[in-house]
C-alpha cells in the first residue's frame, strides 16, 4: 500500500513538473534561445562545439521520422537512405554545378522528398513488421546504389573536398562558429515546419490514422493521401540533415550510411518521446554524447546504451518526454467555444 502511494506521489509530482513547462512553454523556449546563441562564447574547442552541432543534426533526423513513426504511426528502420539521398545530391549539386549549400540542401531535400514519395505508393497496405522490412529494404538498395553507381557516386571511394557553406562570400566553419549557427537556423527551420504541420488539420489526420486507421478512414480521412505525405514530409526533413552534414563534414561515402544509422535515428524517437517535438533535442542530445562521455568504457559503451533504452522501455516506454502524447488533444478555441454554447444552451432546455 506505501509503496503505490509512493509510486503516484511521483507520478503526480512528475505530472505537476511537466505540467509547468508546458504552460509556460514561451518563456523556456526563450530561455532556451537565448542559451544555445550563446554556447559559442562560453569557449568550447571545435570537439565539442563538433558534437553540439551532431545534436543538432540527430535533432533533425528526429524531427523527420517523428512526423511518420511518431505522429502517423508508420515505422520506418531505412530513413539513412533518405539521409543519404540528401547528403548525396546536395554534394553533387555543389562539386558538378558549384550550386550554393542553401539550394543544393533544398535540391537533396526535395529529391528525398521524392523518394519518399515512391516508397510510400507501395507501402500503402502495410503495416507494422510487413513495413518496415520494406523500409530497411529501402535503406539497403539506396546503399547498394551509391556503391555501384560509382560513375557519379564514385563508389566505396566516396565524394571528397565537398565544398562548406559559404553566405555572401563568407565561408562557414567550426573555428569561425559559422557551422553552428547555420545548424541552429536549419535546425529551427525543420521545428517551425513540424509545429505547423502539427496544429494544422494535417496533424490531427496524422493522429487519427495513428491511432485507428479504420476510425479515421470512416470519419472521411482520406488516409492514403495523408501517409503518402507523412512519408514526403518525413523525407524532406531528412534531406536537409543530411546535405549540411556532408557539407560539414567534407567527405562522404555509403558507410556513412549504414542501418546502423536508421536504427539510432529510431532510438532517440523512442527515447525522447514518440509524438513530441522537444523529445527529439533530449533523445539526440543523450544518445549522440553518451558514446562520447563513456570512451573509457570502450567497447562496453554500447552495452549501457541498449541498456539505457531496455530500462526506458521497461519504466517509461512513452519516452523521457512522452507524456504529452498521452494526453488528450488540446481544442482550437472556435471548438471551445460552441461546446460552451451548446451547454449552455442544454441548462437553459433544463430550466425551462
Amino acid at each position: 500500500m506505501g509503496k503505490n502511494m509512493l509510486k503516484d506521489t511521483n507520478k503526480n509530482f512528475i505530472f505537476k513538473l511537466e505540467s509547468f513547462i508546458e504552460k509556460y512553454k514561451i518563456p523556456v523556449a526563450a530561455v532556451c534561445a537565448f542559451i544555445f546563441l550563446g554556447l559559442p562564447f562560453l569557449g568550447f574547442n571545435q570537439y565539442i562545439m563538433r558534437i553540439i552541432i551532431m545534436v543538432g543534426i540527430y535533432s533533425m533526423l528526429g524531427l523527420g521520422l517523428n512526423i511518420l513513426t511518431g505522429y502517423t504511426g508508420q515505422v520506418s528502420l531505412g530513413h539513412a537512405g533518405f539521409y543519404a539521398i540528401g547528403a548525396y545530391t546536395a554534394s553533387l549539386l555543389s562539386l558538378k554545378l558549384g550550386i550554393n549549400f542553401l539550394l543544393a540542401a533544398l535540391g537533396g531535400a526535395i529529391l528525398a522528398s521524392l523518394c519518399g514519395l515512391l516508397l510510400g505508393l507501395p507501402t500503402l497496405r502495410l503495416r507494422g513488421t510487413y513495413l518496415s522490412i520494406v523500409t530497411l529494404g529501402f535503406g539497403e538498395i539506396v546503399k547498394m546504389i551509391l556503391i555501384n553507381w560509382d560513375k557519379v557516386t564514385n563508389g566505396t571511394l566516396g565524394l571528397k573536398n565537398i565544398p562548406r557553406p559559404s553566405i555572401f562570400g563568407f565561408n562557414l566553419t567550426l573555428a569561425n562558429n559559422g557551422l553552428y549557427y547555420l545548424m541552429l537556423f536549419l535546425l529551427a527551420f525543420a521545428t517551425i515546419i513540424c509545429l505547423l504541420i502539427i496544429k494544422s488539420k494535417i496533424g490531427r489526420a496524422f493522429t487519427a490514422i495513428k491511432e485507428d486507421e479504420l476510425a479515421a478512414t470512416m470519419m472521411g480521412i482520406k488516409t492514403t493521401r495523408y501517409k503518402i505525405l507523412a512519408f514526403v514530409l518525413s523525407a524532406f526533413i531528412t534531406g536537409i540533415a543530411g546535405a549540411f552534414y556532408a557539407s560539414m563534414i567534407g567527405f562522404i561515402d555509403p558507410n556513412s550510411f549504414t542501418f546502423d544509422i536508421s536504427t539510432l535515428i529510431i532510438s532517440i524517437v523512442i527515447l525522447g518521446g514518440m509524438g513530441t517535438i522537444r523529445g527529439m533535442f533530449l533523445g539526440s542530445a543523450i544518445l549522440i554524447s553518451l558514446p562520447e562521455i563513456s570512451r573509457f568504457l570502450m567497447d562496453y559503451r554500447f552495452v549501457v546504451y541498449g541498456l539505457i533504452l531496455v530500462i526506458m522501455m521497461r519504466f517509461r516506454p512513452q519516452g523521457v518526454l512522452g507524456w504529452k502524447s498521452q494526453m488528450a488533444y488540446k481544442l482550437p478555441k472556435l471548438v471551445k467555444q460552441q461546446l460552451e454554447e451548446q451547454e449552455k444552451d442544454e441548462v437553459q432546455a433544463q430550466d425551462i
